[in-house]
C-alpha cells in the first residue's frame, strides 16, 4: 500500500489496528509531535528520528507501545540526550514508504 497522507492513511496493509480507529491514532501521533516534537532527522532511509521534550517521553512510550501492537515492523527505541528525548523509529526496508509518510506528515504539524 502507499499511504495517502492527506487523507491520513499512511497505515500499511499489514496494521492489524481497526480501519475505524486509525483516524483517532493518527491525530493521537499528530498532537504528540505537533506538543512534544522539536526537531526530526532521517540518518538513514529505515530511520526517523524524532526529539521530543523529555516530559512527552512516557506518552510517546505508550503511543509506541500501542503502534506496534498493531504494527508489528515498527521498532521504537528512546535515547536520552542533553536536549530532550530522541525517538528513533525504524522500519524494515519494505515498509520505507510508511516511514517516509510519517516523516512527512511529522513535518507538517512542526
Amino acid at each position: 500500500m502507499t499511504p495517502n497522507i492527506g487523507s491520513g492513511d499512511w497505515v500499511s496493509d499489514s496494521c492489524t489496528l481497526p480501519t475505524a480507529a486509525r483516524p483517532m491514532r493518527v491525530a493521537e501521533f499528530d498532537r504528540f509531535f505537533t506538543d512534544a516534537a522539536h526537531f526530526i532527522s532521517r540518518p538513514d532511509r529505515t530511520r526517523l528520528d524524532v526529539l521530543i521534550d523529555t516530559a512527552a517521553e512516557p506518552l510517546g512510550r505508550d503511543l509506541a507501545a500501542r503502534e506496534t501492537a498493531c504494527c508489528a515492523f515498527f521498532t521504537f527505541t528512546f535515547e536520552p540526550t542533553d536536549s530532550g528525548v530522541v525517538m528513533h523509529i525504524d522500519v524494515p526496508a519494505t515498509h520505507i514508504d510508511v516511514l517516509d509518510a510519517l516523516e512527512t506528515r511529522v513535518g507538517a504539524v512542526k
